[in-house]
């Protein structure tokens, strides 16, 4: 069924009054679903940065902290072998001696400063390194009464223990602050592309609106005048189907020719 230039206007003239017509209506709801939304978008924000915040400040006490005790892990090792060549660490434990503590523990801070790990493998060696700690202040309580050579030594070490005790605890709590930060950021991301997604509406929608009234004369006048070349803005709507009526191409034939073209030079 053929439909007339005049009909297919009317109907773009018709669905832009109604356009027109609704819009309002359509802007004063996405107004105020933004005005909603936009505040709690803004609190949502400060909470996840406050959250964030307080990561990062537990992330670079526990960093503080870890470099402290792993500085003094040299100057502990350096002590006890000048004590061991003078003879100071009476009753030397040989499982002590033979599991070689600080160097574990020093080789557990290495992995923690230069291996990218997830929080479950950081978790298991600072997990490793306080057993190694508690048995390594174990030795030196032992030791403390009948080594009094042994006082600088007791004195570095527990310093020693003391920063990794602190690293282990702002750890934990910024492990802590990263699990309650990650609901957050999840709540923030999907508010905010809602709010992108109501705001790109709201635009598009006043956009219309401002383009009615303009579009509503254009139609207007087309009905009125007709479709031929009437003046600026308004060029010939008939050009192709009097081409046509001719015995010319449609504009569709020729697009269909030009790209059936392109395929078989590509074949060749």
């Amino acid at each position: 069924m053929k439909v007339r230039p005049s009909e297919l206007a009317s109907a773009l003239l018709q669905r832009r009054v109604m356009l027109k017509e609704s819009l309002p209506g359509v802007i004063r709801n996405l107004e105020a679903e933004e005005e909603v939304l936009a505040p709690r978008v803004e609190r949502m924000r400060k909470s996840f940065d406050e959250a964030n915040n307080r990561v990062a400040k537990h992330k670079a006490e526990r960093d503080k902290f870890q470099n402290s005790a792993g500085s003094l892990i040299p100057i502990v090792k350096q002590i006890r072998t000048k004590l061991m060549d003078a003879g100071g660490m009476i009753s030397l434990d040989p499982k002590w001696k033979k599991e070689k503590l600080l160097e574990q523990i020093e080789e557990i801070e290495i992995s923690i400063q230069t291996s990218a790990l997830d929080h479950k493998s950081e978790r298991k060696l600072l997990d490793k390194r306080r057993s190694l700690i508690a048995e390594n202040d174990k030795w030196i309580r032992d030791r403390k009464d009948s080594n009094p050579e042994m006082a600088e030594y007791v004195k570095k070490s527990k310093e020693m223990s003391k920063f990794f005790k602190k690293a282990d605890k702002s750890h934990s709590m910024m492990i802590e602050g990263v699990s309650k930060a990650q609901p957050l950021y999840e709540k923030l991301n999907g508010a905010s592309e809602e709010l992108k997604e109501i705001r790109s509406q709201l635009d598009r929608a006043r956009e219309l609106l401002a383009q009615s009234d303009k579009a509503i004369s254009h139609w207007e006048r087309r009905i009125k005048d007709g479709f031929g070349d009437i003046g600026p803005g308004f060029r010939d709507l008939l050009k192709g189907q009097k081409k046509v009526d001719q015995g010319g191409n449609s504009s569709f034939t020729k697009r269909k020719k030009t790209k059936n073209s392109k395929s078989r030079g590509g074949d060749e």
